[in-house]
């Protein structure tokens, strides 16, 4: 059985070929998909002999809602999904004054073993296909009764990982017969994969870049990324810069402060130094608290006295607003979750 979900319009209009149908239907088949239907028979546009043929060849694969949690601090929802294969996933919905955004994971679990992170704690299960991309927004949606107009992945997973189902999500949810979503409204977090981020420049333009730095110090990042011994960061930095040229967007680093470990007058120093002159933006992330890591996070004040000193430096830099944290879904604590 093939996952419609998984098909851009091209390889629906193939697909409807190989049944002797009219390849026309696809965009309508495409737009009910994002419409969020559950079944062929809601198609009511298709004819009856149509749908049987999609019921006897394909599906519309849904996630299970095991879980929905409300933040009582500020109404930040955090999904539990269950896929087909009995792996799970989390997913967060956030209202903010501009409109809804959805965070979404690209893999289940993930193999790049941030040390402060609880995403990565059980290692990577797979990939997610573009319709389990996908997925996490419709049944969030559904479930909401709202739509979201802001999406970033930076959910469970790297998304350069899984880089050409990542593509293959992104265009399908832009396509104007399906969520139509801009591509400006979108965001994607890499841990700082060189080629990916090279990659990105050329396929993405539009799509907003953040990257995972953590410390511009390499000793310090690797303690903390092991990514960092594959990609040292100052090749990472390098490769940033010539993203920026590229593309002429502003690139996004994430910025998670630890205390007394990269959030020191000499860490900020080094940041400060290695990002001058360059077109970006430093997300400040006091750490949220994951047991298991045995990291504590620095306070908003000294996560205020840098962004005040990196500003000085001519550093665009921002404090996180703190989301679904009593909920365990703020950044750095989502994870593969338990049925």
């Amino acid at each position: 059985m093939r996952d419609l979900r998984d098909m851009s319009i091209e390889r629906l209009k193939a697909f409807l070929e190989e049944l002797d149908e009219k390849p026309f239907r696809a965009k309508q088949i495409f737009s009910w998909i994002y419409k969020g239907v559950q079944s062929f028979d809601e198609m009511t546009n298709l004819s009856k002999g149509l749908r049987e043929k999609l019921k006897e060849h394909a599906c519309l694969g849904k996630l299970e809602i095991l879980r929905a949690q409300t933040s009582k601090k500020d109404g930040t929802r955090k999904y539990l999904f269950g896929l087909g294969d009995g792996n799970t996933i989390e997913s967060v919905f956030m209202k903010y004054k501009y409109g809804n955004s959805i965070c979404l994971s690209s893999q289940a679990g993930c193999r790049m073993g941030c040390g402060f992170c609880a995403s990565g704690m059980d290692g990577l299960r797979r990939n997610l296909t573009p319709g389990e991309m996908a997925g996490q927004l419709l049944t969030a949606e559904r479930d909401a009764g709202e739509c979201v107009n802001h999406i970033v992945v930076m959910g469970t997973g790297e998304p350069f990982d899984n880089y050409d189902n990542l593509l293959a999500f992104i265009r399908n949810i832009h396509e104007k017969e399906g969520a139509g979503i801009s591509l400006r409204n979108i965001t994607v977090s890499t841990c700082g994969l060189i080629p990916g981020i090279r990659d990105f420049a050329k396929d993405m333009k539009q799509v907003n870049l953040a990257v995972s730095l953590h410390s511009a110090d390499s000793a310090m990042r690797e303690s903390m990324m092991p990514i960092n011994k594959r990609f040292p960061v100052d090749e990472l930095l390098e490769a940033c810069r010539a993203y920026t040229e590229e593309t002429g967007r502003r690139i996004t680093f994430e910025y998670a402060l630890v205390k007394g470990k990269n959030d020191t007058r000499e860490q900020i120093e080094l940041l400060a130094k290695k990002l001058k002159g360059m077109l970006c933006h430093v997300n400040l992330i006091p750490l949220n608290e994951v047991a298991e890591t045995g990291f504590c996070g620095s306070n908003r004040k000294r996560a205020a006295e840098i962004a005040s000193y990196l500003e000085s430096r001519g550093i665009p830099a921002t404090v996180r607003r703190e989301l679904g944290s009593d909920i365990q879904a703020a950044c750095g604590q989502l994870r593969l979750g338990q049925r």
